[in-house]
């Protein structure tokens, strides 16, 4: 029996909120709005009233999105970080920026294309909030460039170096060029740029030469661009021999640009890359085909609005005017000069060096412990009630997908439904799924359509399933699935029961490696209900009045529910009672649910939010949000889970799911939350909280302003981030159920199945 006390959260304590070595810059800057008056320390407003519909109260999304990306840079500089590891957070702030410019920066030039002039909470219309925007993506640029550097002298003393080819001997530039004509010449097409020969296509991110060439008998200069063939086999960095020397692929090209321009005389050649709008959603209201209007977007999105073209410094103003014209960009603020890499995404490939010492210590999932001593996965889910699986210390392929596979092969189980967002293909969900297909079971899955640049992919899962007699539908018109369920019909020895699997993370073997997420292996009868209402909605679209005992399912029901709750913990706190609330999520928008959240605080209500990213909700603000503290998790693996707790007057209530408190995915997406209501399971969530919300390693704490600061750390155990501490936990669980199995007597028993 778990005592209630042991669901309580600890005392905060101090946060230790000093600023960590080599602390960067970035960590303290705010491009957030002026702290209000009286926020500094001299109390809430005449009157004590706050007027929550001013502006001054909330944090920008996009700013407060570009704050977590100080965040991530400074895992990049800090010197506690094995050196590729650094270089793999400078790769993610790369590849994270070309992907806000894609959506973001993307869909805020379509509401200025489009005459919207109306300002979000925070006061900005869209064209403040693009100028802000690329002022605070200049400076992390800038400050990456810096690292970047710092980064190759640590590299080469470690025996890593990044090269010019120019500085290579002979031999080595004569092998270089060798290997470029034998693995990527054949593959390059130069195109040329004249009135006889149209303006070529170039694609979203690719890396382009413009060359400047001519006839050695005659005066004019011609153009062409090459694009340079990144990807499907063809590396950005070229080994130089058998060491851990590397070129740029495309200096290589450019120091050979002879082959492909024979007998012609090169002037210049210069480097440009461009980045385009992913925004390309159409009505699916109108839409008689999905599949085929999501088929019609990517082709639309091949060719969007360039939003970007990053070049390399030293090309002429008039090639960058041209290319501005061409593009369709303003050439003061879309095309950007860059001393120093282009697309430091590629900068992965050399983080991913098979060089241990410069890596951080392998960490191998554990079985989960409920699982240790079962055959069968069904009789471990049946005897436990319920099994908390905790991502990536807890292995995702002897739970998830082992789940999966014995129902796939299980003669009792007579049918499989599941939603599915993400997969990947080293994941063995797909195979299980078929497999289950051909040993005569109903399956049935909702695959999600217009799941961001998993589209092309999620159709060919679609079809994949379809071509084995899977029923596949695509959710429900007008809302996106990001709902993460599976529930599985098997004939047990008391009749049908369901058995169900409800996570916070995407059914992806890959992410299960790298994100944190949780999971719930249940065969509560009610939970099993519920999700056969749900996926019958989802397989329907049809929704009469559907009752729910004890999911909460969004758009329906789930962002009533938290306001009631967070208005029940306000109420307890005005009686003079306990009241808290945390939540553990990817980021807070919704301005509904933070205005809640500050009548809370001013109730007397402790809230305690991990948000790993845009939080729009300013903590320590006196009077308003005095009791709010908000804390940013950032480390080797990506925060991914949502977690929720609410004292509830000593009943307390802890629920995991899908959503995040943004508005679009309460309102216009299909997610859910699930209680837990088993005390074991308690315990370990209210553990999870409290590592994370005491971590001196790898947590930020939020300041009124919108900026964070790291806490200071310390040594030992205050000095291990909670990340390490919760894979600790779960190897010292796996051990201990390990012992145990050892230690259990052999004898004979009569099993029910």
């Amino acid at each position: 029996m778990v005592d209630s006390a042991e669901l309580e959260p600890q005392a905060p304590g101090t946060s230790g909120a000093e600023a960590a070595p080599g602390a960067s810059p970035g960590a303290r800057v705010s491009a957030l709005v002026p702290l209000p008056s009286g926020a500094s320390g001299g109390g809430a407003p005449a009157g004590g009233d706050f007027d929550l519909e001013s502006p001054e109260y909330y944090l920008n999304r996009e700013l407060s999105w570009l704050e977590f990306n100080w965040r991530v840079l400074h895992e990049a500089e800090d010197e506690r970080t094995p050196l590729l590891e650094r270089l793999k957070f400078l790769a993610i702030v790369s590849s994270n920026l070309d992907e806000f410019f894609m959506k973001r920066i993307g869909g805020l030039k379509q509401q200025v294309g489009a005459g919207m002039h109306e300002a979000t909470v925070d006061g900005r219309t869209p064209r403040v909030q693009i100028a802000e925007c690329l002022a605070v993506v200049s400076r992390i640029y800038e400050r990456s460039w810096e690292i970047l550097e710092e980064l190759k002298r640590l590299l080469w003393k470690s025996g890593i170096v990044m090269a010019q080819v120019s500085d290579l001997d002979e031999r080595e530039q004569q092998a270089t060029r060798q290997w470029y004509v034998d693995n990527v010449y054949p593959l390059v097409t130069p195109q040329a740029m004249d009135p006889a020969h149209p303006f070529p296509f170039v694609s979203n991110l690719s890396l382009n030469l413009l060359v400047s060439l001519q006839h050695p008998k005659d005066e004019e200069i011609l153009l062409a661009r090459v694009k340079v063939p990144i990807g499907q086999g063809i590396p950005r960095f070229v080994r130089v021999g058998d060491d851990n020397v590397f070129v740029n692929l495309e200096d290589v090209m450019a120091q050979n640009l002879d082959l492909l321009f024979p007998g012609m005389e090169i002037i210049g050649c210069e480097l440009f890359r461009v980045v385009r709008n992913a925004n390309t959603a159409r009505d699916e209201e109108h839409a008689d085909d999905l599949l085929a209007m999501i088929q019609s977007e990517l082709r639309e999105r091949k060719f969007a609005t360039i939003v970007r073209m990053p070049v390399a410094r030293g090309m002429s103003d008039v090639h960058k005017g041209m290319l501005a014209a061409e593009f369709g960009l303003h050439e003061a603020g879309d095309v950007v000069e860059v001393d120093a890499m282009l697309g430091m995404t590629d900068l992965v490939e050399l983080a991913e060096l098979e060089l241990p010492d410069l890596h951080d210590p392998p960490q191998r999932p554990v079985d989960a412990s409920e699982l240790v001593h079962e055959g069968n996965i069904f009789h471990a889910i049946r005897s436990q009630g319920s099994i908390l699986l905790h991502h990536p210390y807890q292995s995702f392929s002897t739970s998830v997908e082992r789940f999966l596979e014995e129902a796939s092969e299980d003669p009792k189980v007579r049918a499989i439904k599941m939603t599915l967002y993400r997969t990947s293909e080293d994941s063995r969900v797909i195979e299980h799924l078929i497999e289950a297909a051909r040993n005569g079971k109903q399956v049935a899955v909702v695959v999600e359509l217009k799941a961001r640049f998993d589209e092309h992919a999620n159709i060919v899962w679609a079809s994949r399933l379809e071509e084995v007699g899977i029923h596949v539908t695509y959710g429900v018109v007008g809302l996106k699935t990001h709902c993460k369920v599976i529930l599985i019909l098997r004939q047990d020895y008391s009749g049908l029961r369901r058995y169900a699997h409800i996570g916070t993370g995407n059914y992806h073997a890959g992410n299960a490696r790298i994100y944190s997420d949780l999971g719930l292996l249940t065969c509560d009868e009610e939970i099993g209900q519920d999700l056969t209402e749900l996926l019958n909605y989802l397989t329907t679209g049809y929704k009469p009045k559907r009752k729910y005992k004890k999911l909460l399912p969004a758009p329906t029901l789930l962002k009533t529910a938290l306001l009631a709750k967070i208005e029940r913990e306000t109420e307890n706190a005005k009686l003079g009672r306990e009241a808290i609330i945390q939540a553990k999520l990817n980021a807070l928008e919704d301005v509904d649910l933070t205005r809640a959240l500050y009548r809370a605080s001013q109730a007397g209500v402790q809230v305690d939010l991990i948000v790993r990213d845009s939080c729009r909700l300013r903590p320590g603000l006196p009077g308003l949000s005095s009791n709010v503290r908000v804390v940013s998790i950032v480390g080797r693996f990506l925060e991914h889970a949502r977690v929720l707790y609410f004292h509830n007057d000593g009943d307390p209530e802890f629920y995991i799911g899908s959503a995040d408190w943004m508005k679009r995915k309460l309102e216009n997406r299909v997610e859910l939350m699930v209680p837990v209501e088993d005390a074991r399971i308690r315990k370990e969530l209210r553990a999870i909280l409290d590592i994370q919300l005491k971590d001196q390693r790898s947590a930020w704490d939020m300041l009124p302003d919108g900026s964070y600061v790291q806490r200071s750390g310390g040594e030992g155990r205050r000095g291990k981030s909670s990340q390490l501490l919760l894979a600790e936990r779960f190897e010292r669980h796996h051990k201990q159920a390990t012992r145990l199995r050892k230690r259990k007597p052999k004898g004979f028993s009569r099993r029910v199945t």
